[in-house]
């Protein structure tokens, strides 16, 4: 079972160009499957669908002084079993694919939190608000604003921010090219605050940072090192509190107001889309809620018998 998974990873990593984050949730994944199939001494090339419906009840059950998996994550987790499985048909391991009909638990869309355009104005504000000590001080906080300012005028996920590289940069031009999932390049425009901010930070933070290193990353760390997520993740959350975000602030929380202001001013769903990197445009959808508030808008001003 374990070299059939291995397999499947090594799939995945090679012919899907999948990032290093979504192969290790597929790995989280299917740990939890070879687990369930392993205490039932099962070989995937027998397990049946009802084997499959066991799993998924197993999945569904509390368990003792932990919290229950939600029918987002389980819905997630069958998304990867049925990869698996079609997988496992195509090596010619198994001859049907027992996943097919297999239903995954109703999901309602919970729609994201989006702060206010006073709120990003408040939180974009902070690092200018602060008076540095000393150089290091000073470069750190320019960091910090064209990280803010990136993250909110591209909506880019916070493993793209801090995978950007320079040669991704195209000032002149005012974008900078994104490598998403999947390994996918799209274009994304800047914007003026940010390419300010990110030329600001770039000619006079960047290089105290590297001590006469090289890197080529864009956002560093004291160490000269890439910023990783878990940096962005306390650098933003501090700058939240600071902003008088009531709630823990999330990386996600700026792009989904990047997608939804700009869809309140009215942005084609397609180029937001592109944007966002979504290969689906459901998957955009679940900012409709903005449009149609946008639409009633338009009609009870426009309508002549309103």
């Amino acid at each position: 079972m374990i070299s059939e998974i291995s397999g499947f990873i090594n799939y995945l990593t090679v012919e899907k160009g999948l990032s290093r984050n979504t192969l290790n949730a597929y790995k989280s994944d299917l740990e939890k499957l070879r687990k369930f199939l392993e205490e039932r001494r099962l070989p995937l090339a027998s397990v049946t669908q009802s084997h499959l419906q066991e799993f998924v009840r197993t999945l569904q059950r509390r368990p003792r002084g932990g919290q229950p998996i939600s029918a987002r994550s389980i819905a997630r987790i069958l998304v990867t079993v049925r990869g698996l499985c079609r997988w496992l048909v195509l090596e010619g391991i198994r001859t049907e694919d027992p996943s097919e009909n297999l239903e995954s638990p109703t999901v309602w869309k919970k729609l994201p939190k989006v702060l206010s355009l006073d709120q990003v104005e408040e939180l974009l504000s902070q690092p200018d608000r602060k008076k540095p000590r000393r150089p290091r001080d000073k470069a750190m906080l320019l960091r910090d604003k064209a990280m803010l300012e990136v993250l909110y005028a591209t909506g880019l996920r916070v493993s793209e921010l801090v995978s950007l590289q320079v040669r991704d940069l195209n000032l002149d031009v005012g974008y900078l090219d994104c490598q998403g999932k999947g390994g996918k390049v799209r274009a994304v425009p800047l914007g003026n605050s940010a390419k300010e901010a990110l030329e600001q930070y770039l000619d006079q933070a960047r290089q105290s940072f590297l001590k006469g290193k090289g890197s080529p990353m864009i956002f560093l760390t004291n160490r000269g090192q890439g910023m990783t997520r878990q940096g962005f993740w306390k650098m933003l959350r501090r700058y939240g509190e600071l902003a008088g975000i009531r709630s823990t602030l999330k990386p996600h929380a700026l792009r989904h107001s990047f997608a939804t202001h700009l869809l309140q001013r009215g942005a084609d769903l397609r180029a937001v889309q592109l944007m966002l990197g979504h290969s689906d445009i459901s998957t955009t959808q679940i900012y409709t809620h903005v449009l149609k508030e946008r639409l009633k808008a338009i009609y009870r001003e426009h309508h002549p018998r309103i």
